[in-house]
């Protein structure tokens, strides 16, 4: 009872916790729409907003490579993203899985303390990272700033983070579709596909400005220049810039993983409680969905930080160069690895690049594929998707597997999903690798967890407006 005593400790705290109601009546699929088109404006809005008080700075930004999938916008009041919902969620998710603490899902007092609990989390995860932000001289040194702008910044993050927070919770409590992470994160690789691909900028790489849009780079440099031949190379394979043979990959990349998505083994099953109503259970190949790419991708992100930041203040410890040696970048203060632990399982950016450093690349396809398969095969253990937990679920439901007994039903769930979740964790990581080497717009991981959303947000769309039947039976069978 020790763990249903830690939930107790969040008790006092909940009448403080802002908290959007549960919808009183069913809400119509237009309204869901609706609801979730004004979720995503707001976030958009606050994605374009800057931080008031910030001084401008040139400096390295130690988040670069976590901002596309953490929905963050530097600068903005979106700099910590999803960050600390993200963190609170799985924290929560890994010490319940894990039986460390004691919740009873099936218990609406204890589902209520557990969200409290998640929520409080990612306030206290928000104040920190804040904190520490602004402390460590992201937005200017704090001395220049001064205490109250310092306090100002501070505040501003928090509230944002409040606001995706609620902004999420509106959705998940069924006044919109799916969650506000998931929509969140979405767009913003989306957006970046959109920007690389359409963007009106001009940047002046030495021979003349240049738009940074890969597509209207291709008609600007085949109309200006007079070798129309050169023009082409150069809008297909240009260095630095987006160009045409990244957006293919990206189209490619998309429509491998849609197609992969189908795959899956449908388990029939038959309702005891109502005679005659069949369905089928289905495990997908991607059974995990891009949870194993997500855990990855914060993995070695977070080694990144530290490594970047520990590289900066002591870079010639010999510990801290074998974790990882960084340079910066040309053209551009952003450093980047090119020795040591973190080089290894950072992705090399071209096929020639691949190519050049044979070991590089070999142990990086190792560590992506084995961690992705890790992962998953864990995931399903600890957030209650394994095959006891299955097996448990559509015993609750009077639900049992046609043509086989009772019995054999946990048997049959134990030999397809932890196979299905180490596999599809293993093809995610290919995927990836595969994504990052031919150049794919929004790097290997922003894709695929951009696709596994849409496709994701398609299937609830379709089965929302499928009428209560479709409805009912999905809920039944997820």
């Amino acid at each position: 009872m020790g763990g249903v005593r830690f939930l107790y400790l969040v008790r006092p705290f909940l009448p403080f916790l802002p908290e959007v109601s549960s919808p009183d009546r069913k809400i119509p699929f237009n309204q869901k729409l609706l609801w979730t088109a004004v979720t995503l404006l707001i976030f958009l809005v606050c994605s374009q907003v800057p931080l008031y008080g910030i001084m401008s700075s040139d400096s390295s930004d130690p988040l670069y490579w976590l901002r596309v999938i953490l929905a963050s916008n530097r600068g903005t009041l979106m700099e910590l993203g999803i960050t600390p919902i993200v963190t609170s969620g799985m924290i929560m998710q890994l010490l319940a899985g894990a039986n460390l603490i004691e919740v009873d899902f099936s218990l609406k007092e204890d589902r209520a303390l557990f969200g409290g609990a998640q929520k409080l989390f990612a306030l206290i995860i928000s104040v920190g990272q804040a904190t520490v932000y602004v402390l460590t001289g992201l937005y200017g040194t704090p001395a220049s700033l001064g205490a109250g702008i310092c306090l100002l910044l501070i505040i501003q993050l928090v509230a944002a983070a409040l606001i995706v927070i609620l902004l999420d919770e509106l959705l998940q409590k069924g006044y919109g579709l799916g969650s506000g992470i998931s929509l969140f994160i979405a767009t913003n690789i989306c957006e970046s596909i959109v920007w690389k691909a359409f963007s009106p900028t001009t940047i002046n790489t030495g021979r003349g400005p240049e738009f940074e849009g890969a597509i209207i780079a291709f008609f600007h440099l085949l109309f200006t220049w007079n070798d129309k031949g050169r023009a082409l190379r150069e809008a297909f394979w240009r260095e630095r810039l987006p160009n045409i043979m990244n957006l293919f990959s990206t189209i490619i990349i998309f429509a491998v993983v849609i197609y992969l998505q189908g795959f899956r083994i449908e388990i029939p099953v038959k309702s005891n409680r109502f005679r005659g109503q069949r369905g089928t259970y289905p495990v997908k190949l991607f059974y995990t969905s891009n949870m194993p790419i997500m855990l990855e991708s914060a993995l070695t992100s977070n080694m990144y930080i530290l490594s970047q930041m520990l590289a900066t203040r002591f870079p010639d410890n010999f510990l801290v160069r074998l974790l990882g040696v960084w340079e910066p970048m040309d053209d551009s203060p952003q450093l980047r690895a090119v020795a040591g632990l973190v080089y290894y399982i950072s992705p090399p950016r071209t096929l020639s690049e691949a190519f050049t450093d044979p070991i590089h690349s070999v142990i990086y396809v190792l560590f992506i594929v084995s961690a992705c398969a890790l992962f998953s095969k864990t995931w399903i253990e600890v957030s209650g998707s394994g095959p006891r937990d299955v097996a448990r679920q559509l015993k609750d439901q009077q639900m049992v597997m046609a043509g086989h007994r009772e019995g054999s039903m946990y048997k049959e769930l134990k030999r397809v999903i932890p196979t299905a979740a180490a596999f599809g964790g293993a093809i995610l990581g290919l995927l990836s690798v595969a994504a990052d080497m031919m150049g794919a717009i929004g790097s290997g991981t922003g894709i695929l967890m951009a696709v596994t959303i849409i496709y994701s947000y398609w299937e609830i769309g379709m089965r929302e407006s499928g009428g209560p039947e479709m409805a009912a039976l999905g809920d039944l069978l997820q």
